[in-house]
């Protein structure tokens, strides 16, 4: 009987709870246990912007356990079930940042390019920066994030197709990429990981870069080289006295109407008018757009020189909220979880249209769907996979409590912070909490918002509660025999 608590105990504390898969069906992302359709709710995560991404250095923004423990506490007050990462480092250990988003239901979008020589495809050479070396490195991240299981997805690139020329270039090998990162996620992953484009909100190539990216050449619907989630970069909605119709929302669902995969803003948040109200998200979680749109994600979490930050971040890891990320709160709680979950059944069923010329409208854009074959030795780390690959791994979160100091919009310190681990495995949404009202520059402090009711909470505290009621009885059972 004492093994058998032993084993009890084994079991119970070698587990780690983890969301729920996300799959891609038609034009909708959904639950591939609940079969919910998800709407992204996400915010755009890069500490120190690109500039500070520096290689080798040992940091990138899932690196550090403490830093992204503080992040997510406010996070999931927020409301945010998704973060974009854009610039990482694949050789660094991001098992404890994952893990914490995963405990409190965020899922991550991950860039595979970064800014460093010979991470990205360069639209000026590429064919000789789409080589084997690149690919090492958007498999590397792959690799380090395949086994997360809230990893939404990877982007094969992130404005590509922007400049004069780069249209008429760029299309064929993005799709080249978006094949190899299928083919490669097939080959090593236990599960299949969405692969999509970002593209910049440049009118001129936007319909177009949708409609070449996202058809099926000759019509096949298992064509890897066609992209599964489209994300647009938009910052047409200026301030609180913009419309649907102002903002060219409108224009937007009417192009992106007949999609096949989900599309959303993979960026959005004009700053031209400061504090930011956010209205817009009324209209892109509302009624006009969530029969096309699949959410989106605000830029961005930190405050940087461009000035587009909710939380102040500070050098000793103390932090501060902006009324931006009060003013942003306040419209997630306005939203209707329960009916952006409801499934669209004819949006799960949309088949992709079969590529041709006849889908570009500019004269200038590509036509030519003959994608560029893997370059010297890209099949081979295909077939085997890249040399010592660093493979992330979910941890059990110890520490929920936030240790560093974070302080409201007005100046008080915000008192229990900490990270509430979801029960069953759930995503996160928007919970009514004010996270301005919970500060207080008092000791005794006067907190209006909801307190977690734990330090471990969530799956892991139904998880414990089990384990001792099987140990009683495991008791009960030895003292009768």
């Amino acid at each position: 009987m004492l093994s058998l608590i032993g084993v009890l105990l084994l079991v119970f504390f070698s587990g780690v709870s983890a969301v729920q898969n996300i799959k891609v069906q038609g034009a909708d992302y959904v639950n591939n246990v609940t079969s919910d359709r998800f709407q992204i709710i996400g915010i755009a995560y890069q500490p120190g912007g690109s500039a500070g991404f520096i290689g080798g250095s040992g940091i990138d923004p899932l690196s550090n356990g403490t830093l992204c423990l503080r992040d997510a506490a406010l996070m999931q007050r927020l409301g945010v079930n998704t973060i974009r990462v854009y610039n990482l480092d694949p050789s660094l250990n991001h098992d404890l940042c994952a893990s914490i988003f995963n405990a409190v239901g965020i899922y991550m979008l991950l860039d595979v390019n970064s800014p460093l020589p010979n991470e990205s495809l360069n639209p000026g050479d590429l064919t000789s920066s789409y080589n084997s070396a690149y690919l090492t490195r958007v498999f590397a991240v792959v690799e380090a994030f395949k086994n997360f299981p809230n990893t939404l997805g990877f982007f094969s690139g992130n404005e590509v197709i922007q400049f004069p020329g780069s249209e008429t270039v760029v299309p064929p090998y993005l799709r080249a990429v978006t094949r190899d990162l299928k083919q490669y996620i097939s080959k090593h992953s236990s599960r299949s990981i969405p692969v999509g484009y970002s593209a910049a909100d440049v009118r001129d190539f936007l319909a177009d870069s949708f409609a070449y990216l996202s058809c099926d050449i000759d019509g096949s619907s298992s064509d890897e080289t066609r992209i599964d989630f489209f994300g647009l970069n938009s910052y047409s909605w200026c301030g609180g006295d913009a419309t649907f119709q102002t903002a060219g929302y409108d224009v937007l669902v009417q192009m992106f109407a007949n999609t096949t995969i989900p599309v959303f803003f993979s960026e959005y948040g004009c700053n031209e008018v400061k504090p930011r109200v956010f209205n817009e998200v009324q209209a892109l979680y509302g009624p006009e757009m969530t029969g096309v749109m699949s959410g989106g994600i605000i830029y961005e979490y930190v405050q940087e020189s461009n000035e587009y930050g909710l939380v102040d971040l500070h050098d000793n890891g103390t932090a501060t909220i902006r009324i931006d990320y009060n003013n942003l709160q306040k419209q997630y709680n306005k939203l209707d979880i329960k009916q952006l979950q409801s499934g669209n059944s004819s949006a799960t069923m949309l088949k992709a249209p079969r590529c041709s010329g006849g889908l570009i409208t500019r004269a200038s854009f590509s036509k030519s769907f003959k994608v560029p074959s893997l370059p010297s030795g890209g099949q081979s780390l295909i077939d085997n996979g890249i040399q010592n690959p660093n493979n992330g791994k979910l941890v059990d979160v110890t520490e929920t409590v936030v240790k560093l100091d974070v302080y409201g919009s007005n100046g008080g310190l915000i008192e229990n912070l900490a990270i509430k681990p979801l029960p069953e495995d759930q995503s996160n949404t928007p919970n009514g909490q004010d996270t301005t009202g919970a500060t207080t520059a008092t000791a005794s402090g006067t907190s209006t918002a909801q307190k977690p009711e734990s330090t471990t909470g969530g799956a892991g505290h139904l998880r414990m509660n089990l384990l001792l009621k099987c140990v009683a009885l495991s008791v009960l059972a030895l003292r009768s025999t």
